[in-house]
């Protein structure tokens, strides 16, 4: 998925409903792929072969370091 890819404007988080950030991969290789973050919940939903896993039990809660990273590799 690209920063500027339209189905970002209406992706939206299963549980507030709110909009969903695009995080980018970073560069050490233990860190997950993209995934679409919802930093009011601290939550993060894998896209896997580039589909958003949007399900409320596929999200990930994350803990404050993660939810940092996160927000600095978040896509612009």
């Amino acid at each position: 998925m690209k920063p500027d890819d339209p189905l970002l404007q209406i992706l939206a988080c299963p549980l507030d409903k709110g909009q969903l950030h695009l995080v980018l991969p970073a560069q050490e290789a233990q860190e997950p792929p993209e995934a679409l973050y919802n930093p009011r919940l601290r939550r993060r939903y894998p896209i896997v072969d580039g589909i958003p896993q949007l399900l409320p039990a596929s999200g990930e809660q994350v803990s404050d370091d993660e939810h940092e990273e996160l927000l600095k590799r978040m896509a612009p």
